[in-house]
């Protein structure tokens, strides 16, 4: 039924890269339903202005580390939802990743998630209740290629999320609940400085959304939830596909770089980067790096480091 709520209206909600992109649009719709919004970000400034946007409070967390997580949870007594959205991309083949760039995406986009959803679980198994959201990524179904690292880190990230999901469900936990959403291309600061780059083509093969968009479907595992969500929902079952045959997509994958290639170069010439507020000198970011909001960046390094994810496969 349209306009009904069966999820929380009230209590506290921590959304990690909550500083800018998707992380302060979902703050955005948590607090118009009713919750508290805790806006958490290894940028602390970001955080504080999506917390004066939405009368919430500002947190810096670098999600990497687990007790920072869980100091979080402990000094939430009533923490009704977590979103776990920070996240960092390096694009380019697979060996091409540097190890720094590599251990920190998995530090950030798998430990980060993984740190985020087992504090949020210490208070929602007690209680009986709780939702984590997980914003994952279409590259998390499908191999993205050219964002190689970048995807198993969002496999990983899936296969956590549905497996600790199950693993509720086995324990007959049922008012705990797990959500992986899974979107296409997104069109955030963790994008901004990729619109140029030839290796980023895998966000743009698909549909690039706003974030708002996004955030309606995070928002709406509230009240409907499920283990694994895609938006566009078709994209999902193309990403599937793709998936299940490898052989067939090494085919067609010339034409589809192609056409994402096309359609990046077509946004790059009609969309204005809207301008992103600089990170902290610590975390500047290096060559080929965007600004990133919820995560420290690799400095120095050939990736791009985000917030939020983007990604695209062919698409994520």
């Amino acid at each position: 039924m349209i306009g009904r709520r069966s999820g929380p209206t009230s209590g506290t909600a921590v959304v990690t890269g909550g500083g800018a992109g998707l992380g302060a649009a979902i703050a955005v719709r948590l607090a118009a339903r009713g919750l508290r919004v805790v806006a958490a970000d290894i940028d602390l400034a970001a955080a504080e202005r999506t917390a004066e946007r939405v009368g919430g409070v500002a947190h810096r967390l670098d999600v990497a580390d687990a007790e920072a997580c869980r100091a979080l949870v402990a000094g939430t007594p009533d923490l009704a939802v977590w979103v776990n959205n920070a996240g960092i991309l390096a694009t380019g083949p697979g060996w091409s990743t540097d190890e720094a760039t590599r251990r920190r995406m998995f530090d950030v986009n798998v430990h980060g998630l993984i740190n985020g959803t087992t504090a949020a679980l210490e208070a929602f198994r007690p209680a009986g209740r709780g939702h984590v959201v997980n914003v994952v990524s279409l590259a998390g179904l499908v191999p993205a290629p050219d964002e190689t690292v970048y995807g198993a880190t969002k496999h990983a990230a899936l296969a956590f999320s549905v497996g600790t999901q199950l693993d509720l469900v086995r324990r007959k936990e049922k008012g705990v609940r797990i959500s992986a959403l899974c979107p296409d291309g997104i069109w955030t600061p963790m994008l901004f400085d990729h619109v140029d780059d030839p290796d980023a083509w895998p966000s743009w093969a698909g549909t690039m959304l706003q974030p708002d968009d996004v955030a309606a479907a995070a928002v709406a595992l509230l009240d409907r939830p499920a283990p694994v969500r895609s938006v566009p929902r078709a994209r999902g079952a193309l990403a599937r596909l793709y998936a299940a045959t490898p052989g067939l997509s090494a085919h067609g994958l010339r034409a589809v770089v192609w056409r994402a290639h096309r359609k990046q170069r077509a946004w790059a010439t009609e969309n204005a980067r809207p301008a992103v507020a600089p990170v902290p000198p610590a975390a500047a970011p290096g060559p080929k790096a965007a600004a990133v909001p919820g995560t420290a960046a690799v400095p120095g390094t050939p990736a791009a480091a985000s917030s939020t994810d983007p990604t695209g496969t062919p698409d994520a």
